[in-house]
């Protein structure tokens, strides 16, 4: 049976508790857009993660299936669990063989979110982000959200928290407007924009008008989610404007948030840059999901 991956919730499964935790994000996800949920296990390619051709053995081929196939079993235990006590969704199961990163972004080309743990079975000990999803934040075609692995409540709990978005008027940053806004109203919870009104004023400017800086920078941030208000009437907003260090704040409010929504690149990105260092930052250390979400 073909799986087809346009308008879909993707989930990369490999085992681990991230991937797990994944899972079950991207479960909810699913029921909450009313879209199908598929659970994509990539096996390594060694001719692409490599660059060399390496034969397996029919032994190891069937080994690596086996693994393939428990691993996809074990997920989709875990998504119909969620989707039995949320929003019933159709799970389907796709096992394809490829480079990781590679595999996984050649999917999410048509769809509507794709959703990895921050670190798979391969990761360092202590590293916050993996290979894997630090190369998805970079190359994939779709919004992707980093899923930590850490328990900080029960989903009912979770479920009350605010969504906080990162905005600084750049395109990136309008594209993930966009997505928080949405998130905030399937969920049904108090949107929080955070604007930071420069990226460092740690040093002190003779004759500089903080006030009417802030002021200004209120009403910019204002103007940008009007229109997003007006379409979303049943999310209400909470403005928040700090003078900078955006990573910082938006790190410290991702303590009470069920998910935090940043542009891939913000308006201090270079040309060819693909992940800012706010966006970035907030990937590693955030203590909720982050999607990152790439200019539209």
């Amino acid at each position: 049976m073909s799986v087809s991956t346009e308008h879909v919730v993707l989930v990369g499964v490999d085992g681990s508790p991230s991937s797990n935790a994944a899972v079950e994000w991207a479960a909810r996800d699913a029921g909450l857009r009313g879209v199908p949920l598929v659970l994509v296990h990539v096996t390594p390619e060694p001719r692409v993660t490599l660059g060399v051709e390496i034969i397996r053995s029919a032994e190891v081929w069937r080994r690596l299936e086996d693994d393939a196939r428990q691993i996809l079993a074990q997920s989709r235990a875990i998504a119909e669990r969620i989707s039995a006590s949320a929003e019933p969704i159709r799970i389907d199961e796709l096992a394809v063989s490829d480079g990781v990163v590679s595999g996984l972004v050649a999917l999410s080309e048509d769809a509507d979110m794709l959703v990895v743990g921050c670190r798979g079975l391969g990761s360092i000990s202590g590293r916050l982000l993996g290979s894997v999803s630090s190369g998805l934040v970079h190359h994939a075609l779709c919004p992707v959200t980093i899923v930590h692995d850490e328990r900080r409540g029960s989903a009912e709990d979770m479920a009350r928290l605010p969504v906080v978005l990162g905005v600084d008027g750049s395109p990136a940053s309008t594209s993930a407007t966009a997505v928080a806004f949405d998130e905030a109203s399937r969920r049904g919870v108090e949107l929080i924009a955070l604007h930071a009104w420069a990226d460092n004023v740690s040093i002190e400017f003779a004759g500089t008008d903080w006030d009417l800086l802030h002021e200004r920078a209120a009403a910019a941030l204002a103007e940008r989610l009007a229109g997003w208000r007006e379409r979303y009437p049943d999310v209400t907003v909470r403005r928040i404007v700090v003078p900078d260090r955006a990573a910082r704040h938006l790190i410290t409010h991702s303590h009470d948030a069920q998910l935090v929504v940043v542009g891939s690149r913000g308006r201090g990105g270079f040309a060819g840059m693909l992940l800012g260092s706010v966006s970035s930052a907030v990937v590693e250390a955030a203590h909720s999901p982050v999607i990152v979400v790439r200019p539209s």
